[in-house]
């Protein structure tokens, strides 16, 4: 099939439409948006990737991303140290942090056991040396409520304990909100579960 395009704006359609979550068509729009930028913005937007993929690595400490020696957690001497946050991802960090009620520390495993995407519990046990050194009194699992964060989160807990420390796990269930008849089956069955 024939291109209507030029091969550099191809390209650049091929770039977005790598992403996860955008298809074909949202690659297209992004590729026009870009493109239709003034040559300060699109210069800005193109340093701006450059910028973050040679400054930002993953914290020595709990593996979140920063763009420091130490990410910002781990460098407040306000947090408490005892209770370590498990999360899958660094944009869980976020979620987490949004609520301002956590005043932990994190560690992200950068993802979930997965035979699909060939993440496997060798990839998580190397991750968890930290709860070895001592000093931790409690590991949150919050890893997210679907098969391979389950699965996560059941062999997180085996591994962790021989060490003698609090595993807790996330409450799920019926969001802040909603309405009761709306609940399917399965988030009932986590919200019984979970209680208080």
């Amino acid at each position: 099939m024939a291109s209507f395009f030029p091969a550099a704006m191809e390209n650049l359609i091929d770039g977005f439409a790598s992403l996860p979550g955008i298809g074909r068509k949202s690659a297209q729009r992004l590729a026009f948006h870009v493109l239709s930028l003034p040559q300060e913005e699109a210069d800005r937007f193109a340093n701006a990737v450059l910028e973050a993929k040679k400054s930002v690595h993953t914290c020595p400490v709990c593996q979140n991303l920063t763009d420091g020696e130490l990410c910002p957690v781990c460098a407040s001497d306000s947090r408490d140290k005892t209770t370590i946050c498990v999360v899958s991802e660094p944009r869980d960090v976020l979620s987490i942090e949004r609520s301002r009620e956590y005043h932990g520390v994190y560690h992200v495993l950068h993802g979930a056991l997965s035979p699909m995407n060939r993440v496997g519990p060798d990839d998580l046990r190397e991750r968890l040396e930290r709860v070895a050194q001592g000093g931790v009194e409690e590991v949150i699992l919050a890893t997210n409520p679907d098969t391979e964060g389950d699965a996560t989160a059941m062999y997180l807990s085996r591994l962790l304990k021989p060490f003698g420390i609090r595993i807790t796990r996330l409450g799920f269930g019926v969001p802040v909100g909603s309405n009761l008849e709306y609940a399917d089956d399965a988030t009932m069955l986590k919200a019984l579960e979970g209680r208080r």
